[in-house]
């Protein structure tokens, strides 16, 4: 990941035959330019991106259609390669930064299950070192930072470092890549790969290209800096009156502006989607939790869909996607299986996602499942919430989530100590109908449909209309005057439309 995400200033240029001299003159530490100046796939290299908006497409552009743009920025970049890593957690034991809810040892287990989610990327060591100010360009006072670096330099084999903080300054980073001569990484970058090789649909990478634009704009001032030191000041483009990093700037701003388009289209899209199934009024229910919680296995079990397939492992499911399943009443339901939470995770993550999130608003109830078998469950359960209160979720939504105990199993003689939580084991079925009863209870609260018996003549249409537009539960035939008591959960949309149509 350290060549992955890490600008290593692939120049751009605009004209085709500055290339070789530009290599040569402008930027000699730079990589041979690329034939267009800027795109990202996750490369964290910049090469052309499709056109400026209002300036018109390039020369070499022509006959660019929208799909082809797409893929350009969705281009992914070449493979990470191995890593093999010493984690550092910097503990502060004392005072307001003290953590709530975990200790040291558990957001270590984290940071290295982070680490074990990443093909070939290994942990060589690991080391948890206390620290007053973690906001300090060393993080570590003087005498724990010297321990460290004597740890890092007694492991040559290690390529890289993970400290374990949310986001670490551009001058931190720099610092103590120089002090250490490996690459440091923190949990934004770590996280932000998980999710770019974890990503499969086009919404997902397009977010993860567009969550990768503040760390490519950070990288290119950095990057930019470097030269600038080395050669003695900013170059111009020739011709252009506008310098080698104003030019990186600009085609970095047009490369974002372009994947916020096509995320508003498909934005647009999933609208029109959305709409379509209010029509049909299937009940959505969102499930979400905590990352590697069992929401997955859940909705698995819940819905009897063996196309899914849930892994054991952090942000598996990075696509929102949904499952049909029966309620105890027949009633048809959506569950939606949504995106993981993490403690600490950076905002400029959140942000990108939003696009996906934002369909929970559209909801008629929220599960939260939890993994009650982690030790860290009440720190992951606030984690959860607080997503959810910035979301600025319909208070209705806050006020109905279902709250499941999942993974009972994995603890002897469980006994819930909240009492509106409903304890299931998803793997092993157990708990399974009394979560459908009280999503069904409440589903019908807030959808507002209605159980109601029914008297229809068996020789016209009603029967099968109230088939296609509601749940039918029983049919009670009597044979003797041709008609049929039909007992329906109907919604009041469709009532007025039956009594329209068939009036008494």
């Amino acid at each position: 990941m350290g060549s992955g995400l890490l600008l290593r200033g692939a120049a751009a240029l605009c004209a085709r035959g500055l290339r070789a001299a530009a290599a040569g003159r402008l930027c000699p530490l730079l990589p041979r330019p690329p034939a267009r100046p800027l795109s990202t796939g996750g490369c964290g290299c910049l090469r052309a991106a499709p056109g400026p908006p209002g300036r018109g497409e390039p020369p070499w552009s022509e006959g660019r259609g929208a799909e082809e743009e797409e893929e350009e920025l969705l281009a992914p970049g070449p493979p990470p390669g191995a890593q093999r890593l010493l984690v550092v957690h910097p503990a502060v034991r004392w005072g307001a930064k003290k953590p709530q809810l975990t200790t040291a040892e558990l957001q270590m287990a984290e940071a290295v299950a982070l680490i074990n989610t990443l093909h070939n990327w290994t942990v060589l060591g690991k080391i948890i070192l206390s620290t007053k100010t973690p906001d300090k360009k060393f993080i570590f006072g003087k005498g724990n930072f010297q321990i460290l670096t004597e740890k890092i330099k007694g492991l040559p084999h290690i390529t890289a470092v993970f400290l374990n903080i949310e986001r670490l300054s551009p001058l931190t980073k720099k610092e103590l890549e120089d002090a250490w001569g490996v690459t440091v990484f923190d949990r934004y970058t770590v996280v932000l790969h998980i999710f770019r090789c974890n990503a499969r649909t086009k919404e997902a990478k397009l977010q993860i290209a567009l969550a990768e634009i503040p760390l490519l704009r950070t990288n290119l001032k950095n990057e930019m800096s470097q030269l600038d030191q080395q050669r003695g000041g900013s170059r111009y483009i020739m011709g252009s009156g506008e310098t080698f990093m104003e030019m990186q700037y600009r085609l970095l701003k047009e490369k974002e502006f372009k994947i916020r388009n096509a995320l508003e289209k498909l934005r647009q899209k999933r609208s029109v989607l959305r709409t379509q199934r209010e029509r049909r009024e299937f009940p959505v229910i969102s499930v979400m939790g905590y990352t590697n919680c069992g929401k997955t296995t859940l909705i698995k079990a819940l819905t009897g869909d063996e196309g899914l397939q849930p892994q054991d492992q952090l942000f598996a499911t990075l696509d929102i996607t949904a499952h049909a399943g029966y309620l105890p009443s027949h009633l048809a339901v959506i569950y939606v299986d949504t995106i993981g939470f993490l403690s600490e995770l950076p905002h400029d993550l959140i942000e990108s996602f939003s696009a996906t999130i934002e369909d929970v608003a559209y909801s008629d109830l929220i599960v939260h499942v939890r993994d009650i078998s982690h030790p860290e469950t009440v720190l992951q359960k606030a984690s959860v919430l607080s997503v959810l209160k910035n979301l600025n979720l319909p208070s209705h939504l806050l006020d109905s989530v279902v709250e499941v105990h999942n993974k009972v199993d994995l603890i002897e003689r469980y006994q819930s100590l909240e009492t509106n939580a409903i304890a299931v084991s998803a793997l092993l079925g157990y708990g399974l109908e009394e979560l459908k009863e009280e999503i069904e209870r409440i589903v019908l609260k807030t959808t507002g449909k209605k159980i109601l018996t029914i008297k229809v003549n068996l020789a016209g249409p009603q029967l099968s209309w109230l088939y296609k537009e509601a749940t039918v539960q029983e049919v009670d035939v009597m044979p003797e005057n041709g008609t049929a008591n039909v007992k329906v959960i109907i919604s009041n949309s469709a009532l007025g439309k039956y009594k329209k149509l068939f009036p008494q």
